[in-house]
């Protein structure tokens, strides 16, 4: 844990920002123009999104990720259309206003090409690759970084580590032979997405053996089901668990961090910084 378990990745620039892997923890908040989070924080008007995003930056946020389709275990897929028309105007708002980059939560290429049009600095694929291949396209031809989040849904695993590992090499290579450029590569675990309560603490347990991949880690506990399920805990009582693993994350290796209460987990981070980072 601390220090030992990092390699230094460089730096990525996200529109107007660089970030400067292995310095800091950089804070992404979490905005959803969808009615159906799986978090409760689901925002169905353009206007609520911008407020909330203006009130994340002043807390302390570094990038906001906005997303316009639920990614709960049953959610309900929209369409292109529906998506671009809840995240486009919210896209296109904070990009002109904001002097953080906007990221795009999509696994549609199409709806990720839009967002680039529209501002949106950095691409947040929580199925790395696996539903649209013309997603690492877009991002290169775009030049943002891209997200490349291991995703399960609908497998199981045998040897955790090393097949989510494995997985990710996979992805990133698509992502190479695309044209995305490996400074523009972030990798993300999937806490969450196709695992059990067990294979996510283990992940975030383990998260320093993801630095074998030379990239930036990003981090998404967040609210997260299986917070509910160690601490017995609904959506809204989870803060607490949340920053446990954020912390934890951080002291194992996490370079971003995924969050809904973004005032809080930028204390949070501060402090795992002041304690685990040179």
């Amino acid at each position: 844990m601390g220090s030992d378990a990092r390699v230094h990745a460089g730096a990525t620039r996200c529109g107007n920002a660089i970030f400067e892997w292995g310095r800091r923890t950089y804070i992404m908040g979490i905005v959803n123009v969808t009615p159906d989070s799986f978090s409760g924080d689901g925002l169905a008007g353009v206007e609520e999104a911008i407020l909330q995003a203006r009130g994340f930056v002043a807390e302390g946020a570094d990038i906001i990720d906005v997303g316009g389709e639920s990614t709960r275990p049953d959610f309900e897929p929209v369409s292109v259309e529906e998506e671009l028309c809840r995240v486009l105007p919210v896209i296109d708002a904070l990009a002109k206003e904001l002097a953080v980059p906007v990221s795009i939560d999509t696994y549609k290429a199409d709806v990720a090409r839009e967002a680039v049009g529209a501002g949106a600095r950095m691409i947040n694929d929580v199925w790395g690759l696996k539903r649209d291949t013309d997603m690492a396209r877009v991002a290169a031809q775009a030049g943002v970084p891209l997200v490349i989040t291991q995703n399960q849904r609908g497998a199981r695993f045998h040897d955790l580590l090393p097949e989510l590992i494995a997985d990710l090499v996979r992805s990133m290579a698509r992502a190479h032979e695309m044209g995305v450029s490996r400074d523009n590569i972030i990798v993300d675990p999937g806490v969450g997405f196709g695992k059990t309560v067990e294979e996510n603490l283990e992940i975030v347990r383990r998260l320093s053996e993801l630095r074998v991949l030379g990239r930036p880690i990003l981090l998404g506990t967040s609210r997260k089901s299986f917070i509910g399920h160690v601490l017995d805990q609904p959506v809204d009582g989870r803060l607490e668990g949340t920053a446990a693993t954020v912390a934890i994350g951080i002291a194992n290796g996490a370079d971003i961090v995924r969050v809904h209460d973004v005032a809080r987990m930028v204390m949070v981070a501060r402090m795992s910084d002041a304690i685990v980072r040179r």
